[in-house]
């Protein structure tokens, strides 16, 4: 195959193609790179073709991209780049290093695809899953998760734990601070039971201030010690919640392991009670 039957291959290739030399600037975009863009060879030359990424991606695409030039190893990553009508789309950019006959390295050659269906697809299906606020999954997704949970420890006999857990107090945080330092509030008590629970572990926010944690594979001992580490590190968490305020807040857990329940609600219902308990007999407290 001759260098022609090459060049027409890349001129016609679906993906945008780009070339960049030994000074780090490119100086080749194939025509359904200049086609997506709208923009010349002349204009795209060089870093010009940077003028379209996004601005919130730029520093880490630019990055990314000189950093495995020094290093002259293969990248990919994802960007926002302006398409000719003015909408941003999300680009995945995969570049390799290549070499002249004589095995020197003359450059980086890229290929991107528009992946905008498939990143936006993907944030949707998180943000049914997710509590935003929290960062954790919401009541919905993590009960989900816990069935299929109870499920196989139902038919494989394994343990199951389930935490309870619900901000002592909370309305008095609101009360007095806001709406806003409650989400705070929130916010930080999530990330501190984050800390201290494992990769399998599922933390959702139950609905206002209570979260629900499901520990598989968790005995009622193990899960009381976990219990106890959450509320401790909680306790000990300083929460600015304004520019002159800052606060500690507790909290009650109930700890309830699978013994005999027929549904996960019975089981959700059962740890619920233990919370009550924990708040009954003075908050603050894991109650299992």
């Amino acid at each position: 195959m001759d260098l022609e039957q090459y060049r027409l291959i890349v001129e016609s290739s679906p993906n945008m193609i780009w070339r960049s030399n030994l000074s780090t600037e490119c100086d080749y975009f194939n025509r359904t790179w200049l086609e997506f863009t709208g923009h010349t060879m002349e204009e795209e030359y060089g870093f010009g073709w940077a003028s379209g990424v996004h601005p919130d991606d730029f520093d880490r695409c630019v990055k990314i991209y000189l950093d495995n030039f020094k290093l002259q190893k293969p990248f990919e990553m994802d960007y926002r780049l302006k398409r000719y009508d003015g909408q941003y789309r999300w680009i995945n950019d995969r570049g390799v290093p290549f070499y002249n006959e004589d095995n020197v390295f003359i450059g980086f050659i890229g290929s991107c695809m528009d992946v905008t269906e498939k990143i936006e697809g993907q944030r949707l299906k998180e943000m049914a899953q997710n509590d935003a606020l929290c960062q954790t999954y919401n009541r919905q997704y993590s009960h989900q998760l816990l069935l299929e949970v109870f499920n196989q420890a139902g038919k494989e006999g394994l343990p199951l734990s389930i935490l309870m857990m619900d901000i002592d107090s909370f309305k008095t945080v609101n009360d007095r601070y806001g709406h806003g330092a409650g989400d705070i509030v929130l916010t930080n008590v999530a990330a501190a039971a984050k800390k201290e629970l494992r990769k399998d572990d599922i933390l959702g926010r139950y609905g206002g201030d209570e979260f629900l944690i499901g520990l598989k594979c968790t005995s009622h001992e193990s899960a009381l010690v976990i219990a106890k580490h959450i509320r401790t590190a909680i306790e000990k968490t300083e929460i600015k919640v304004s520019a002159t305020a800052t606060l500690k807040v507790s909290v009650s857990i109930g700890v309830k392991c699978l013994q005999g329940e027929s549904t996960l609600d019975e089981l959700i219902n059962n740890a619920d009670k233990k919370l009550y308990e924990a708040k009954s007999e003075g908050k603050n407290r894991v109650t299992g």
